[in-house]
Parts: C-alpha cells; sequence; structure tokens
C-alpha cells in the first residue's frame, strides 16, 4: 500500500469548529486573522452551510464551503499584478445542489471510475452506486463532495488554513468500513495552496482523495482553455477504453497526443485522429508520473501567456489526471452570471490510478485498519515576464 509522509502544522488548529449544526450568521464573523466565515445558505434538511474567506499575505483569496470542501473562488495575480479568480464555480450553494460537475469539491472515497461499480477484497465482492453509466464515479451518488464536513480554521505564522473532518459510515455508498478523513487546506504566504489528506479505517477499503477545482488561468471573463500551455513530466499514461476505464495497459506518450513532457497548448492535438481522444473526448486520462518516489515531485506546470499565470502541481502521488472540460456545454451559469462553455476549464486531479480495486497491475489504493492513507499535493502561483 501506497504511505506517504503527513505536512506538519505548525501551530494549533485555532477558532471555533463549525459543524452541521444550525446556526444563525448572519454577517461575516472573524474567526482568527485573515480568516472571515459567513453563512453561505441551508441544506434541505435544515443545515446552515459556512462559506470561510481566507486572505493570505501574499494577496492571494480563497473562499471555501464546508459543503463538500468546496473552493469557491481563488485569486491569483497576473504579471502586472492584478487579482483575478481562477477557478470556475457558483455564487450561491442552491446552484450547487442543482448541478454541478464537482467544481472545486473534495473528492472521495474513490476519486475517478471504478469499473462496472464493484470490486472483489479478501474474498468478498463489494458493489457500489453506479452513477455513470454502469461504472462508478468519484465516490458514487453522495460521495465526498455531497457532504457536511466540520471545519476548523488555523493559523502557522503568515499561513493560513482550514482542517475538514468527516467520518464516512460503513457500507457509505456500497464501500466496507468506517472511514475517518481528514482535509487539509494551507494558503501560505508564498503563493501555495496545499492539500493534506489524511484517513484510517476498521476494516479494508478503496481510498483515493482528491481535489476537483476547474482551472482558468486567463481569469474569469475568459471562455477557453485551449492556448494554455501544458507541461507534464510522465512517460506513460494509462489508456482508456470508451467507457473511460483503464485497459490496465501502460502506455508510452511517445508519439502520441498525450507526450506533454515538452510545454505545449491544450488545443494543439485535443482534435487529433487518435483512438485515446475518441475514447475520452478529448483529454481525460491518467498520467503516470516518472518520478515514482513518495516525496513531492512536480507532477503539472501550467502558463497563460496572456495573463503571464503560471500554476506548478506537486505532489507525492503517482498519478495525475488532466481533464480539459469536455463535459461543460455552455448550460451551467457561474459566477456573476458568466455561463461555462465547452472546455472553460481545465482539471489537474492528483491520484492512484482509476480502477485500482479490479487493476491488480496498478499501485494499490487499499487501506487497512492500522494504516494511515496520507498524502499531499500542493498548488504554486507565480508570473512570467511579458
Amino acid at each position: 500500500m501506497f504511505l506517504s509522509r503527513v505536512l506538519v502544522v505548525g501551530s494549533l488548529v485555532a477558532g471555533l469548529t463549525l459543524s452541521g449544526c444550525k446556526q444563525s450568521m448572519d454577517q461575516s464573523k472573524i474567526m482568527s486573522p485573515g480568516i472571515t466565515v459567513s453563512e453561505f445558505g441551508v441544506l434541505p434538511d435544515g443545515r446552515a452551510v459556512s462559506l470561510f474567506t481566507v486572505q493570505s499575505a501574499s494577496g492571494m483569496e480563497m473562499r471555501v464551503t464546508n459543503y463538500g470542501g468546496i473552493i469557491v473562488s481563488l485569486t491569483a495575480p497576473d504579471r502586472n499584478g492584478v487579482q483575478e479568480d481562477i477557478v470556475l464555480g457558483f455564487d450561491n450553494l442552491e446552484a450547487y445542489l442543482a448541478s454541478s460537475p464537482y467544481f472545486g469539491a473534495i473528492i472521495g472515497r474513490y476519486g475517478n471510475r471504478i469499473g462496472k461499480a464493484q470490486f472483489d477484497l479478501d474474498g468478498a465482492t463489494y458493489t457500489l452506486a453506479a452513477n455513470n453509466g454502469e461504472n462508478h464515479l468519484h465516490g458514487g451518488i453522495a460521495g465526498f463532495d455531497k457532504v457536511l464536513w466540520d471545519a476548523a480554521p488555523f493559523t502557522s505564522g503568515e499561513d493560513l488554513g482550514l482542517v475538514f473532518s468527516y467520518t464516512s459510515p460503513d457500507g457509505e455508498e456500497g464501500y466496507p468500513g468506517t472511514l475517518t478523513a481528514k482535509v487539509t487546506y494551507l494558503l501560505t504566504s508564498d503563493s501555495r495552496l496545499s492539500f493534506t489528506y489524511e484517513a484510517t479505517t476498521d476494516k479494508a477499503t478503496p481510498v483515493n482523495l482528491t481535489q476537483h477545482s476547474y482551472f482558468n488561468l486567463a481569469g474569469p471573463s475568459s471562455d477557453s482553455i485551449l492556448d494554455h500551455e501544458l507541461m507534464i513530466p510522465a512517460d506513460h499514461f494509462t489508456p482508456i477504453d470508451a467507457g473511460f476505464i483503464p485497459t490496465g495497459l501502460i502506455q508510452s506518450v511517445e508519439g502520441t497526443p498525450m507526450d506533454f513532457r515538452t510545454p505545449i497548448s491544450i488545443g494543439s492535438r485535443i482534435q487529433a485522429e487518435d483512438q485515446q481522444i475518441a475514447n475520452g473526448l478529448g483529454y481525460d486520462h491518467n498520467f503516470v508520473l516518472t518520478d515514482s518516489s513518495s516525496s513531492l515531485k512536480l507532477a503539472a506546470r501550467v502558463l497563460d501567456r496572456k495573463s503571464g499565470r503560471i500554476m506548478e502541481v506537486t505532489t507525492n502521488e503517482p498519478g495525475i489526471q488532466f481533464y480539459a472540460g469536455n463535459f461543460l456545454d455552455g448550460t451551467l451559469i457561474g459566477k456573476g452570471g458568466h455561463v461555462y462553455p465547452y472546455r472553460s476549464g481545465f482539471c489537474l486531479e492528483t491520484q492512484h490510478f482509476p480502477d485500482s480495486p479490479n487493476q491488480p497491475t496498478f499501485p494499490s489504493t487499499i487501506l487497512r485498519p492500522g494504516d494511515v492513507y496520507a498524502t499531499q499535493t500542493v498548488y504554486s502561483f507565480s508570473t512570467d515576464a511579458e
């Protein structure tokens, strides 16, 4: 089983822990220096949902809700220092409840797909919720993106963060074991956003946690990510069938549209006559990171030349899913009334490989009692010179 080091936060959690109980927050409240909280809405069962605003010393601002751990907005400066929102999302809770393609959310218990919504483990067959045709996607019908997490703000020097906690009961969405999960978001003074994932279980179960923000580094008025230049230092990827399930092969990127080892625009080969492009309806593939160590390593780098914004992704996960917004179709009205058209956002989801419980040659995703699931991913933001 893959285990890795856990990020150590340098101070105790400070302020009030907010759970799903009813509460009145008609106006923003200061939780700790740089962190405020306000009411974001109410779930159908009456539980209040909170919205945290985190303002870093670097000038970046993140707004995140304890419903699904969703990052509602995240600003980053362009080469002229202008801060703009670079993630897709909605203005209110109702829109997230009505229809959201996992905008900004924590994904679990299992990020990505599990074929035919079932797997065998220790002599038993487990049937999961089939919410993507015959397959299981992103934790099921009510995965971690749709639960109300306990949230606690904290400070660590000039760095600011939130600790999200949730206990998933045995049998939830078909998974065995009671899983106790904790996800820490840390916004640093040097323009980094870190995610640390931890989990324990009382029964063997698959775990593959990730974060599903959609990015557009050109800012909120941009309708396309095809001009963004992407680099993924991966020599191999896991090809998929027409149902987006890995075939079990590990294929070289050499000579294919999957070769991002040298920076190239996302749109340059997205319409290539290639069976993998056809199967994924564009890019929706897992890349096998060349550096297989458990330490943080570069997984992707994206540049928007218009704004000068750069995003680098480092992780200790063995893979990263690059998704080019192929299912965005102009029907979702986002923040400020902006319509999100086809391929107006991209995702870079660090992960273990899709369908690993059914693929014995892939790195294992099985967490067992007594072990600790622990992974980390960091998004670092900077700018280039014009």
